[in-house]
């Protein structure tokens, strides 16, 4: 049946050409965005998954961030401390000079006092960011001497957690102006003189080659090699801290990676797809809008009845 008030064909052109459409445009918009799904209405569950480890990603890259500045606090008190060694060695090799008589004390100790400058300069020197661990005030409001640095962020279930690298600066530090329990200012009492003595403020300008000045001189010989081992021993524990740090960063962002790829998995659109889809698209574009023209055209026969 023919009728002017139903247009069965244009109205199936219609429809079809409206579905083509929709398609056409849902393709041209992953096309532009690069995601198929870009919204939640696209796929909710995809787009809530993709949108929490988007969120995790960034959490990552922060922590990335902090174990960069972590690396770069650890590595300058790495180089200060290993410093320090070396200028103490010094300070050694001065005081087994001294020991020998007949050697003018006073201008060895001119030279250990300039080294022991230099080993303050060092420890007040070796900051990062507002971070020194070698030269402390354990009195100060807010020290704490356990320091941490951000390592990791993880998810399990609904609950999030951040793990932290800890640094023990009673272990690393060189001074502490609060009570010289720093590994260059801790003192000793000499057995004959009875003087006190820390590495930092040895003298031996008052030495003799009496026995007793020569026993003291031998005491404070082995306290600065005690000094020696006790840094050194703390900077290997900067130094594996430093490489714990480094293998820290590496997979943080091997994890970023990954995630990333599990995210292009869930989200992306595949533009060799599309782009094919979009022309089939087009095409049928076109012929529908040829199809709802012609299927227009029918009603316009029905008056050639009435002529």
């Amino acid at each position: 049946m023919t009728s002017i008030m139903t247009n069965q064909s244009a109205m199936t052109a219609l429809q079809s050409l409206t579905n083509t459409n929709k398609n056409l445009s849902q393709t041209q918009n992953r096309i532009s965005t690069g995601y198929r799904v870009s919204n939640a209405e696209d796929n909710a569950a995809y787009w809530s998954i993709a949108t929490t480890m988007r969120s995790d990603r960034a959490a990552l890259s922060t922590v990335k961030d902090a174990l960069g500045l972590g690396a770069a606090t650890l590595d300058v008190a790495y180089t200060g401390m290993k410093t320090a060694i070396d200028v103490t060695k010094e300070i050694k090799n001065k005081l087994v000079a001294a020991r020998q008589p007949g050697i003018d004390r006073e201008k060895v100790q001119s030279e250990i006092v300039e080294l022991q400058n230099q080993l303050q300069s060092v420890a007040d020197s070796s900051v990062f960011s507002g971070e020194n661990w070698l030269s402390v005030d354990s009195s100060a409001a807010g020290y704490n001497a356990t320091k941490t640095m951000i390592a990791s962020f993880s998810r399990s279930g609904g609950d999030v957690s951040v793990g932290t690298i800890s640094v023990d600066v009673d272990g690393t530090k060189l001074f502490d102006a609060n009570d010289q329990s720093g590994l260059l200012d801790t003192e000793d009492t000499t057995a004959n003189g009875g003087d006190d003595f820390s590495v930092s403020s040895l003298s031996i300008s008052a030495i003799t080659d009496s026995d007793d000045d020569l026993e003291d001189l031998e005491q404070m010989i082995g306290f600065v090699d005690e000094a020696i081992s006790g840094m050194t021993t703390a900077a290997s524990n900067l130094g594996a801290i430093k490489q714990r740090t480094k293998l820290q960063s590496e997979f943080v962002s091997a994890l970023m990676t990954a995630i990333d790829r599990g995210v292009g998995a869930l989200v992306d659109a595949d533009m060799n797809e599309e782009s094919t889809r979009l022309q089939a698209l087009q095409v049928q574009q076109q012929l529908g809008i040829q199809a709802l023209s012609i299927a227009n055209q029918n009603s316009q026969s029905i008056l050639s009845l009435f002529r």
